[in-house]
């Protein structure tokens, strides 16, 4: 038989099926990001791509409501963007205090350690916020070169505030980094104001775009802390002194720029932009009170409190007895929405629902509420 005939008949067409995604991401992605990927690539130093950065760059600093910031997308999940803050700025030995309240401040320990950080860790319940006095004792004990805090928990649904806590770090002379991965685009993260130093984030949450890329951005003192680095970055891939000369005005080759992903971020950040960023937080919010307000009717309780409830993703705890895996198979098979399940400390204890970007709208709420009340009977 005809070696080719065979790949015929045993490979179909590409045809994943139209989810409701309401998980923790990746969200669903708006057609106009979708038009704009299937662009034709060209070069990644082609002028018209240059011109394509600059925009974007200009875009993020919108986004991240940053008038100084030097911001890039990172070739690489929001996963990369953590690891691109951590590995630029720690050095051997350097004293880093992590924040850790949920599953991602357990990753950024994991991380800061593999790249020579003296790790101290303040903790709180899975769920809980941090106070500015908790971090302010915990560098009078030890003091810290970096504070790296989650804004938005993604794996808890916690929304933590940040000023107090910046003033306390910047006082402490630390750097502030903040993980903004599933707030960037849904919630103010209010990079200037609030003196947040390195910040990243992901394309896949409420910026709606497929996952791929990290949106980075680094303060005016963050960078003057990176150009004084008196080793090299341990992270040849994302070491951001050589990366920010491609992004910045050398244009100097590091690696080839995923095109097509770049096309993506820029058209998700012109809607981004087209919606208004106060609209859009507002839009965030409404859906989740929408979505709160449903859950309270199926006598379902959300995890963290409204105070500190995180718009774009809330936790809730599934009623004793329940199998929550075979609950949420149901939502995917018979309902066609899909969420997640916990991790970690709330594994098989609660369901993840996300409102993020383009999966915020009042009919998917409408949609999942429904197919619970038939679910939970």
């Amino acid at each position: 038989m005809d070696a080719s005939a065979t790949v015929t008949t045993r490979y179909t067409d590409l045809n994943p099926p139209p989810r409701i995604l309401l998980g923790p991401g990746p969200s669903m992605v708006h057609p106009r990001v979708l038009r704009a990927m299937a662009a034709p690539p060209i070069g990644h130093l082609d002028p018209q791509f240059i011109e394509i950065m600059n925009e974007i760059q200009a875009l993020l600093r919108m986004v991240f409501q940053s008038e100084e910031a030097l911001t890039i997308p990172v070739s690489g999940t929001g996963s990369a963007g953590m690891e691109a803050a951590l590995a630029n700025f720690i050095e051997e030995g350097d004293p880093v205090l992590i924040c850790v309240n949920g599953y991602f401040g357990e990753r950024l320990t994991d991380m800061a350690r593999r790249y020579g950080a003296d790790v101290s860790r303040v903790e709180v319940a899975w769920g809980e916020v941090f106070t500015a006095q908790q971090v302010e004792e915990a560098l009078q004990a030890r003091p810290a070169k970096i504070v790296a805090i989650v804004h938005a928990e993604t794996s808890t649904g916690a929304l933590q505030p940040l000023d107090e806590i910046a003033e306390v770090a910047h006082r402490h002379g630390a750097l502030l980094l903040v993980d903004a991965v599933t707030s960037l685009g849904g919630v103010p993260v209010r990079f200037d104001e609030v003196g947040i130093d390195i910040a990243y984030s992901g394309t896949q949450k409420c910026l709606s775009a497929p996952p791929g890329l990290a949106p980075i951005a680094l303060s005016p003192r963050a960078v003057e802390v990176l150009k004084s680095r008196k080793s090299t970055v341990k992270n040849w891939y994302l070491d951001l002194t050589m990366v920010f000369k491609y992004w910045g005005a050398e244009r100097t080759y590091h690696h080839t720029a995923p095109i097509n992903m770049n096309y993506a971020l820029r058209e998700a950040l012109r809607l981004v932009l087209e919606e208004g960023l106060e609209a859009r937080f507002e839009r965030h919010r409404r859906n989740a009170e929408m979505l709160w307000d449903g859950l309270a009717a199926l006598d379902l309780m959300p995890v963290v409190p409204l105070e500190h409830r995180l718009p774009s993703l809330t936790t809730v705890y599934i009623p004793e007895g329940l199998d929550e895996a075979a609950l949420r198979r149901r939502l995917l098979n018979e309902y066609n929405i899909e969420v997640a399940g916990g991790l970690g400390a709330f594994a098989g204890r609660v369901w993840r629902i996300g409102l993020m970007g383009y999966s915020s709208r009042p009919e998917n709420v409408v949609t999942l509420l429904g197919a619970l009340e038939r679910i939970l009977g």
